[in-house]
């Protein structure tokens, strides 16, 4: 699988509220929020399920990687996404290992594998209720 997903009994938005909160105890940032549904309605599109994808970054560990590989940012930031399908809020995003394992270095794979756990964990905290 290429991604990381949990269902939550919480709404979207209290999702949210908890994933910054978990994301800051890890030292991550949101660098941006972006409620995909109304950019969609707004651009004319007939799209109503409700998604919110958030960029995320360390910026300690964006700075070790892209020192290794400027070609890193190509997949910088992180993101998570947390959408309802069916009456259910999912918190997901793609994993880490799977993105960075295109570059087919093993040392950026073992430092992708630590983001992905700690994001996780992230998400795993945030959809606890």
């Amino acid at each position: 699988m290429f991604d990381y997903t949990k269902d939550t009994v919480k709404t979207r938005e209290e999702a949210i509220k908890s994933l910054k909160e978990e994301l800051a105890d890890v030292k991550f940032g949101v660098l941006w929020e972006l409620d995909m549904t109304d950019t969609l309605q707004q651009k004319g599109q007939d799209f109503d399920k409700p998604i919110t994808i958030l960029e995320v970054c360390n910026p300690g560990a964006a700075a070790e990687v892209l020192k290794q590989d400027m070609r890193i940012g190509y997949l910088l930031p992180c993101k998570i996404a947390v959408y309802e399908d069916n009456g259910t809020t999912r918190i997901g995003m793609p994993k880490p290992t799977v993105l960075l394992g295109l570059t087919g270095r093993e040392d950026i794979l073992q430092f992708a594998g630590e983001i992905e756990e700690t994001l996780k964990g992230v998400i795993d905290r945030a959809a606890a209720a």
